[in-house]
């Protein structure tokens, strides 16, 4: 069954969150610290202040805009945003977010991409409208079977696959499931590890496959807890309002283009949905469901490779993997670039699935 859905918070969750941020008790700061020990107090004390007066009623009104709907999948609900071309013959494409991100992340491009798509745009179980998941096993594999299952309901036959972080995975993991039914995958992220050899790669690529074994070796320590102890991190980011906000802060002012134009505003958006839907601690799991690996996606696949994300693909090495048909790469953007480039997203996006 597939049922409606309005985002509609009741003002007493709202009055509950600027209570807790009226009363936050602040750690201390060593003077010379800078951004050496994490986001700094001074950056999170500015945005506390601009989130006790944040307009989360807007946010509500610009998600409400587009049609929205719940259905339950293998035992969880899933919330999505169904919005139909005007040309019947448009191609159906499911676009996933990742992590810290939510549907609003695409906000900026769903009209320009209506013009050409039928978009399905679920939110991932574990974060924001589709609730904390419920039982152990929610991996990016079992997400894409969820996803694909989505898309059997919708009536969609043929269609595409998009996404970035977790939804890089989740749309090559649709692909494995439903192979006679995806045309294509379009990623903006994906990790490459490192080669055994470096025999056939380019310079750009040989300095990239350093720039992984460097990040490898240092892994980062929020991704080791999220890998291996998310619960830990669930208490403070579900008791705390800011210690959630200082938690996905660090990683937006990491990941961000720095010439990127995204308001503190879309950083609030994505933490208080986090926060009003309960789903801060849960959306850490998928980390912890998801083992190294898996099958290797069927699909033709196209790749965008955004100057300043985490880490960036390795041609030579992908190429060896997977049907690649568009590889473009992007002196403008991050992690985000649904957010921080959206005009590129849209016609990179285009132009991959034309040229199927």
């Amino acid at each position: 069954m597939i049922e409606p859905f309005k985002l509609d918070v009741p003002q007493a969750d709202l009055d509950d969150l600027v209570d807790r941020l009226a009363r936050t008790r602040w750690p201390d700061e060593l003077p010379d610290a800078g951004t050496d020990y994490g986001v700094p107090l001074a950056r999170v004390r500015g945005l506390v202040e601009r989130w006790k007066s944040f307009d989360w009623r807007a946010v509500e009104a610009k998600l409400n805009a587009f049609p929205q709907f719940t259905t339950r999948i293998d035992g969880q609900d899933v919330h999505f945003l169904h919005v139909r071309s005007d040309r019947d013959d448009a191609l159906p494409l499911l676009i996933t977010h990742g992590w810290p991100s939510s549907v609003l992340d695409f906000l900026d491009v769903i009209e320009p991409l209506r013009r050409d798509f039928h978009l399905v745009v679920p939110s991932v179980p574990g974060f924001g409208p589709s609730g904390p998941t419920r039982e152990r096993g929610w991996s990016v594999q079992r997400v894409g079977r969820a996803w694909a299952e989505l898309m059997d309901r919708l009536g969609y036959d043929r269609y595409g696959a998009q996404g970035g972080d977790f939804g890089s995975g989740i749309s090559q993991a649709v692909a494995v499931a439903a192979p006679d039914k995806v045309v294509g995958v379009h990623v903006n992220y994906l990790p490459t590890p490192p080669p055994a050899s470096g025999e056939g790669l380019s310079a750009t690529d040989l300095e990239r496959v350093e720039a992984i074994k460097r990040f490898l070796a240092q892994r980062p320590g929020y991704q080791v807890m999220h890998m291996t102890k998310p619960q830990v991190v669930a208490y403070g980011v579900t008791d705390s309002p800011v210690g959630l906000l200082g938690w996905v802060a660090d990683k937006f002012d990491e990941w961000l283009d720095p010439r990127s134009d995204v308001s503190d505003d879309r950083l609030l958006e994505v933490v208080t949905l986090y926060w009003l839907t309960g789903t801060a601690g849960s959306a850490l799991r998928l980390a912890k469901e998801t083992a190294p690996g898996g099958p290797p996606c069927p699909a033709p696949l196209g790749v965008a490779v955004f100057a300043q994300d985490i880490i960036l693909a390795v041609r030579g090495v992908v190429e060896r993997q997977y049907d690649v048909r568009r590889w473009a790469e992007y002196e403008r953007g991050g992690h985000f670039p649904a957010m921080e480039v959206p005009e590129l997203y849209v016609e990179e996006v285009r132009s991959f699935f034309a040229e199927l």
